[in-house]
């Protein structure tokens, strides 16, 4: 089972990079300086960063001099949304039989313990910032 995806963790490297390039928040960072410095590849980073930006996660600036910028503060960036974003809400309950909804979804106590596990996990996560990383 893989819990952090690619897209996932290439947006929190991403935003780690940025949180420590410029405190500013109006400081522009390109998505080449990023590729290069994390070894990322570009295709794929600007998607990211594009979805980060539909998310107001970041702001983008196009044109010969654009790039993006935080839009909010690191400390106020929660790895759980960033996980939202790319991988949809936290919850280790998605039961499934052969792709059909299990039938004992709503007596099944391993179910019912698995909703209690996402629930913390979901609280950690809501602990952890960009700037705490």
């Amino acid at each position: 089972m893989r819990f952090i995806t690619r897209d996932t963790d290439y947006a929190l490297r991403a935003l780690i990079f940025m949180a420590k390039a410029g405190r500013d928040k109006n400081h522009l960072v390109t998505v080449d300086d990023i590729s290069k410095e994390l070894k990322l590849p570009r295709p794929f980073l600007r998607r990211i960063l594009q979805k980060l930006s539909d998310n107001n996660i970041l702001n983008s600036y196009k044109g010969k001099k654009g790039g993006f910028s935080l839009r909010l503060k690191p400390e106020s960036i929660k790895v759980s949304y960033i996980i939202k974003i790319f991988q949809g809400d936290i919850d280790l309950t998605h039961c499934f039989l052969k792709s059909a909804i299990c039938p004992n979804i709503k007596v099944c106590t391993f179910r019912k313990r698995l909703k209690l596990i996402s629930k913390m996990v979901k609280r950690e996560l809501d602990r952890i910032t960009i700037a705490s990383l």
